[in-house]
């Protein structure tokens, strides 16, 4: 059967079934990317993040071409070369085995444009430091590669791969690394080396030396010119890479996400950021816990169509009235003509529920301050600041994991949960939380057939070192009806890619 189709057609089939458009694309997730709810061995439901997705794809993506290049000779001399297109681990030890297969066999890393190696056992297990010389070896026999995602912590192995990625792949669109602050002048000249990167996301740890004594030597002087940039996502103690970049050429920045996670102080002068590359942004995302000035930002912003912000954040108002005290909070100092997606981080005191709503009950002025702060900045959310706003979206999976264990609002947070709902009706806008539901919209159990599907996937390892041996004679009817059915599914549902840059 197979010599009766080419094979460049074999390979567009088995590329359809193996989800590959999903995890070639080149964006990588943002805070607006949506989550799913998704049956737990643990709990009734558990809430799946754009990375759990993800990872999950190239799981099941894994299985199904190992089902293909089983199924028969033909099959595995043309999927073979299919197998090795992405590479995804969570066990950096088996870089080492792949090391010595695409030494043994130098062709197959020609193939190769996307490695992830995810991570899952968090602060146990290994240092990825360990596996450098694996690493970088890898690197240097997958010329064509367009996608590295790292997300285990990297120290002093990121100089050498720095160096690798710059000198051997050169065709790199994608990144994803996890450094220490003190690398920032790696990154930099990386960065140097790698003009064609289209999507970027840096995630900087706390400096290992005192932060005062970080120089960034002749990196200062770089002036970055990238061309393709369009998203860029800085998480953890950006501050030096944001005044850098700040002088940098980004004239294609679409998507700028800033995470700032939940340190307090030394804020990095994001204003001075967007007033040399607001002007082009169509996303915005800001997460952090000290108030920014909203109402400047969106001025530096005016073509933005999808802003994110902290709804916990103190807003002052434009004026003052010394009778009633504070007049209302409002985020533009004109009409935002563009907006049309808003996402809110924070509120995980506005509902009542969960370990802010414990914490609050030996102090409730706190709660109620922050929940008076929440209904002011919420009030502000109209179409006269923002006459194309469609949708408001709540961000945190906190809240809406809350939300599901708690089976609602509770206390004044139901009352506000209604009342927020009104107000968005009553202006034509959709409510919705993280997953893309109407806020208060809990997981079905119509959903439990897709998850128990899912659930079978996980439970299968990524790579194993053990091969299924060729078959000797014709199809296997099990694998063949596994491909005709990822086939089937993905000609009747298939979806933009997740991770699209939409905004």
């Amino acid at each position: 059967m197979a010599e009766l189709l080419p094979p460049e057609l074999w390979s567009y089939i088995f590329g359809l079934a193996a989800d590959e458009d999903t995890i070639f694309y080149p964006g990588l997730p943002t805070s607006m990317t949506q989550s799913s709810w998704a049956r737990s061995m643990v709990t009734d439901w558990q809430l799946r993040t754009p990375r759990d997705s993800i990872n999950m794809v190239q799981r099941r993506s894994y299985l199904t071409k190992k089902s293909i290049i089983s199924t028969c000779k033909s099959w595995r001399r043309l999927g073979l070369e299919f197998l090795v297109r992405y590479l995804f681990f969570n066990d950096p030890s088996k870089l080492r085995s792949l090391t010595a297969l695409l030494t043994s066999n130098p062709s197959l890393g020609w193939w190769t444009r996307r490695l992830h190696i995810t991570h899952f056992l968090y602060d146990r297990g290994p240092s990825l430091d360990d596996f450098e010389a694996a690493l970088t070896s890898v690197l240097v026999q997958t010329p064509n590669l367009e996608i590295f995602i790292v997300d285990w912590p990297l120290s002093r192995a990121f100089g050498s791969i720095a160096d690798t990625l710059g000198t051997h792949c050169k065709n790199l669109r994608t990144a994803h690394w996890h450094v220490p602050a003190e690398l920032l002048p790696k990154v930099i000249w990386a960065l140097d080396a790698l003009p064609l990167i289209v999507s970027l996301a840096v995630e900087f740890d706390a400096p290992l030396k005192d932060s005062d004594t970080l120089t960034l030597g002749s990196a200062q002087d770089v002036k970055l010119h990238l061309p393709n940039l369009q998203q860029l996502i800085l998480r953890g103690y950006s501050g030096e890479f944001l005044e850098q970049a700040s002088g940098w050429s980004l004239p294609l920045l679409r998507s700028f996400s800033f995470d700032f996670g939940s340190k307090l102080e030394d804020v990095p002068d994001v204003l001075s950021f967007l007033g040399t590359h607001g002007t082009s942004l169509l996303f915005l995302d800001l997460n952090c816990i000290p108030a920014l000035d909203i109402r400047t930002i969106l001025d530096l912003c005016p073509l933005l169509t999808a802003f994110s912000f902290n709804l916990d954040w103190k807003i002052t108002p434009i004026t003052q009235n010394t009778d009633a005290g504070d007049g209302p909070v409002v985020f533009t100092n004109r009409p935002h003509e563009h907006i049309a997606h808003i996402g809110l981080h924070g509120l995980l005191f506005a509902f009542g529920v969960g370990l802010a709503s414990a914490y609050a009950t030996p102090d409730p002025l706190r709660a109620l301050l922050v929940q008076h702060t929440n209904d002011r900045n919420f009030a502000a959310l109209t179409k006269a600041s923002f006459p194309r706003l469609e949708r408001v979206r709540v961000l945190s999976p906190t809240v809406l994991i809350d939300l599901e264990r708690a089976d609602r609002p509770q206390g004044s947070g139901m009352e506000r949960w209604e009342r927020w709902a009104g107000m968005c009706e009553g202006m034509n806008i959709r409510l919705e939380d993280c997953t893309g539901a109407l806020l208060g919209t809990l997981p079905q159990e119509y959903e439990e057939d897709e998850e128990d599907e899912d659930e079978l996937v996980e439970d299968n390892e990524y790579y194993t070192d053990d091969e299924e041996p060729a078959r000797p004679g014709g199809v296997g009817l099990s694998e063949l009806r596994a491909l005709l059915e990822e086939c089937r599914k993905m000609s009747e549902e298939r979806e933009d890619p997740p991770f699209a840059l939409p905004y």
